[in-house]
């Protein structure tokens, strides 16, 4: 049985995320959310990328896999049921749609962890994709 990984970076460093994944011997890092840029040191795209480059592990940023504005302004506000339900709705679009079976084929293949910010994977789209993913697939998944 694979297994799909999830990791979120809220409460961490990147050495630390970085650290997480090398001990799970993760090899690509699949990064959903829809901007890839952050506040927080480390964690924008491209510093991102590099940083995990350096450390032997892929990245890839599936943008379309990432929460609308709406959900992520609902998520900021404590409100995760109504994420949820913007997310579920987002989730039927075409690029989403693409870009998951993009993920599928991924998790399938690969040592892969699907990136985001929340620091509790339930309170995070993440979430929902491992778990749409676990459903096609019947992989493992394994928050870290």
């Amino acid at each position: 049985m694979s297994i799909l990984w999830t990791i979120g970076y809220e409460r961490s460093t990147l050495a630390d995320v970085i650290a997480r994944l090398a001990d799970a011997k993760v090899e690509l890092v699949v990064d959903v959310r829809a901007v890839a840029s952050s506040r927080k040191a480390g964690f924008s795209k491209t510093l991102l990328a590099a940083s995990l480059k350096e450390a032997g592990i892929g990245y890839l940023h599936l943008r379309g896999l990432g929460t609308p504005k709406s959900g992520r302004l609902a998520a900021r506000a404590g409100r995760t049921a109504e994420m949820r339900e913007i997310y579920e709705a987002h989730l039927e679009e075409p690029e989403a749609q693409v870009e998951f079976d993009e993920a599928v084929t991924i998790a399938q293949s690969r040592r892969a962890a699907l990136l985001c910010y929340e620091a509790e994977a339930q309170d995070c789209h993440r979430r929902i994709v491992a778990d749409r993913i676990r459903g096609r697939t019947g992989c493992r998944v394994i928050d870290l």
